[in-house]
């Protein structure tokens, strides 16, 4: 019990409750075919691994992801259920320090003129989806780790409540058990008194007998001494 409650209580000292804030960079230039290309940006608590896992899987709903590529390219993106066959949006991802910047961007001649605005702005959108995403479902593990310690705390509250139920069936059996046991006590007391009181009257009958005995034999010799004396 007390190592359940300490984990517990580690488990909520560990919790931030400071609320995630996401924000989107525009104009971030990074290097691409050796290019400056502008793009957007956003940095995420968390190393580059973790989230950078979750980024390449968020892209692939956005369009052809190849990641041997430098920087990684997706090709045919959709965006509202229009496939743009013709572009390629370009993803880079960085650590710095305890945080990952990711970031998008295309080359506008790589695209239709008339489609580099709209690009730009689905772009600056999916940069900031991502981070909504990234969070709540950090956030979400959270929660759920926060469910399994409820869950511990009450399958624990529910044996110990088991426990306190047949705890007190068996203090309730043992004070009837008492009350039986106090019942023969008191009888083998009365029964140890009554016999106390037909021994000594055994030994008083005993003692009346032999003193009788006694008397009976002198007599009985006394008749035979009579018997001798007839002639």
């Amino acid at each position: 019990m007390n190592r359940l409650t300490l984990t517990i209580l580690c488990f909520l000292f560990c919790l931030s409750l400071n609320a995630q804030k996401v924000t989107v960079a525009s104009s971030q230039t990074e290097k691409v075919k050796n290019e400056s290309v502008d793009g957007y940006s956003t940095e995420l608590e968390g190393k580059k691994d973790d989230v950078n896992n979750l980024w390449i899987k968020f892209l692939k709903d956005i369009g052809k992801v190849h990641q041997s590529s430098d920087p990684v390219t997706i090709t045919e993106p959709v965006f509202n259920g229009l496939v743009f066959s013709k572009g390629a949006i370009y993803s880079i991802a960085k650590e710095r320090g305890e945080k990952t910047y990711v970031w998008l961007g295309i080359i506008p001649g790589e695209w239709e003129t008339n489609n580099v605005d709209r690009i730009n702005n689905e772009l600056e959108k999916a940069v900031y989806r991502f981070g909504i995403k990234y969070y709540r479902d950090k956030i979400q593990l959270q929660i759920d780790e926060a469910q399994h310690a409820l869950d511990a705390v009450e399958k624990q509250k529910q044996r110990i409540a088991n426990q306190g139920k047949d705890l007190t069936i068996q203090l309730g059996n043992n004070g009837q058990e008492k009350i039986q046991l106090e019942k023969s006590i008191e009888s083998n007391k009365f029964e140890n008194a009554v016999l106390k009181v037909k021994l000594d009257n055994n030994k008083k009958a005993q003692d009346s007998l032999a003193q009788a005995g006694v008397q009976i034999q002198k007599v009985k010799q006394m008749h035979q001494e009579r018997q001798r004396k007839v002639n």
